[in-house]
Parts: C-alpha cells; structure tokens; sequence
C-alpha cells in the first residue's frame, strides 16, 4: 500500500523516471534491439492518440459558455512579450553564431512557446479555473503562430522563413491538435448526454491519460538528448538556461497572481510550456540541436507541477 500510495501523490515523477529507463533499457540491451524498432513506430502512432484524449477529456469539463478572454489573459501575455523583447534585442544586437546561437535558440523556445495543452489538466487538479485556462492556452496559440516567423528571423537574419507560409503552417498544427478534440467534446457535452456523463464521472482521467504521455515524452526526451551529438558542455548550458526560465516564469506568473487571487492560473499559465510544439518547430526551422532546450524544459516543468500538486494534496489533507 505504501508503494501505491507513494506513486499516487509522485504520479509525475514516477512517470518522467519511467519513460527515461524504459528508453535507456531499450537502446542499451542488444538482446531488445529487435523489439526496440518494432515498438519504436507504435510509440510514435499511440503518442498523438494519448494526446487527443488528454484533450477530449479535459475539454469535456469545460464551460463553453463561459470562455471568453480573462483580464489576467492579458497580464500574462503583455509580460510573455516583454520578456521575449528582453531576449530578442540583446541577440540581436550580439548576433550569436554557432554553439551559442544554438543556447540563444533554445532560450528563445522556452520563452516563446505557448501555454501547453495539459496546463488546463494540471490547473484543474490545483483547483484552479479550467475554463479560464482553456480560454489562455487557445488565445496563447494563435498569438504564437504569429510571432514565430515575425521573430525567428531577428535573431537568426539567414533563416528562410516566408511570414505567410510559416504562419499558415504553424496555424494549421495548432488547428489540427486543439480544434478537433473541442469541437468532439462540444458534441459530446450537447448532443451525446449519456457519454459525456461517463466521461466526467471518472475521476482525474484527463491528469493519468497526461502521466500516460508524459512516459512516452520522457523517453523521447532522453533519446532526442543521447543522439543529439551535442558536447556534454553544451547539454550542461542548455539544461541550465532552461531550468532558469523555467523556474523564473513559474515564480514571476504566481508572483503576479498571488494579489489576484489568481496564482494558479497565472502561474501555470506563465511557466507551463507547449514543449512538443517547440521541439517540432526547432526541427521544423532553427538547428535540431535546439530542439535539447525544450526538451530540458518539459522535465523541469513537469517537476515543478509534481511539487505543486503534492503540495496542493498536502494542504487538502
């Protein structure tokens, strides 16, 4: 009981160490090589299915009603681009190249990319406001599909980044990842009463549908790290820069909430990263090397949600 218990209040933890040794056991045991290659495409399949039910179930929750722009939305975001602007006017100006235009890249990705889309889940289970933070993570992916390519080529002047095209591309994944899974629970919640019922009443299903991913997004991560072919050096400053603006926006975002009453949302709002659309616009546009920054990013997020949430529990009991 005492191992259950413990994996119940370290669901996250216990999931990220999960999916690195799954991956680690895989990639270094010959004997599994064969079944390494089988399972790696039905990892990648079940990846995106895991991700439209963490989405489905969570939006099923949702008051469609009372989605409608929030003022702290606009805190949030107001301070989301100063912090880019920040950023953005010192590397202009430096104009970086090579391994630190790579660590400039990765900073870059951790500020810019939009609010995730498990930050409802993880606001829910806080307690916090779900449909507000649903509200966020829609407008914070709109907004994001037009200020990658006006800001990308700032930083790096050689990178062939059409403003329409890329925005028009990214606007479709965002498209393709969030709308889908809403418009589904907006006919399940209105139209389909006896499945929507089922769904709702099983408690936290959205939160273990998202530790399901996150094994499978832990693994990834330690891959995309050992086949980077990256100096140890330069892994150390990446992982350093992106557990210091991962730590600075979670405290900046709860800081600016706690007079607001508002810690959670803004918090999460602020701090918790759409890391798996960093990583694909990394590999899409910039060196694959920065794709490390994000990836970094999601295990120190991920953490700091375990801490909130044990303690949330904590303070509950």
């Amino acid at each position: 009981m005492s191992v259950l218990r413990f994996i119940k209040e370290w669901t996250l933890p216990v999931a990220i160490v999960t999916g690195a040794v799954i991956y680690v056991v895989f990639a270094f045991t010959p004997a599994l090589e064969g079944a390494a290659r089988v399972c790696g495409p039905v990892i990648d399949t079940i990846f995106p299915t895991f991700l439209f039910l963490v989405l489905f179930t969570t939006f099923c929750q949702v008051d469609f009603h009372a989605m409608r722009p929030r003022r702290w939305h606009v805190t949030v975001g107001v301070v989301q681009l100063l912090l880019l602007a920040a950023t953005v006017i010192p590397l202009v100006w430096l104009a970086p190249r090579g391994n630190w235009l790579v660590v400039a890249e990765c900073a870059l990705l951790c500020l810019i990319a939009p609010c995730a889309s498990a930050a409802p889940v993880v606001t829910a289970k806080l307690g916090g406001d779900l449909t507000g933070m649903t509200t966020y993570m829609f407008m914070s992916n709109f907004a994001v599909s037009l200020l990658i390519p006006s800001i990308f080529p700032l930083v790096d002047p050689r990178l062939e980044m059409p403003f329409l095209n890329a925005f028009l591309l990214i606007l479709s994944r965002v498209c393709s990842i969030l709308v889908l899974p809403m418009v589904l629970a907006f006919i399940v919640k209105h139209y389909m009463k006896w499945l929507h019922r089922r769904v709702v009443a099983i408690p936290d299903l959205s939160f273990y549908l998202w530790c399901c991913s996150i094994v499978i997004i832990s693994g990834t991560t330690v891959r995309n790290i050992v086949h980077s072919g990256a100096p140890a050096w330069l892994i150390a400053v990446i992982a350093i820069v992106s557990l210091t603006l991962c730590l600075a926006q979670f405290a900046l975002g709860r800081a600016m909430g706690r007079p607001k009453g508002q810690v959670i949302e803004m918090g999460q709002g602020l701090g918790q990263k759409n890391t798996a659309f960093a990583i694909w616009v990394a590999s899409a546009y910039l060196n694959p090397l920065s794709s490390v920054g994000p990836g970094c990013y999601i295990l120190w997020q991920n953490f700091i949600n375990a801490l909130e949430i044990h303690h949330h529990q904590r303070h509950d009991k």
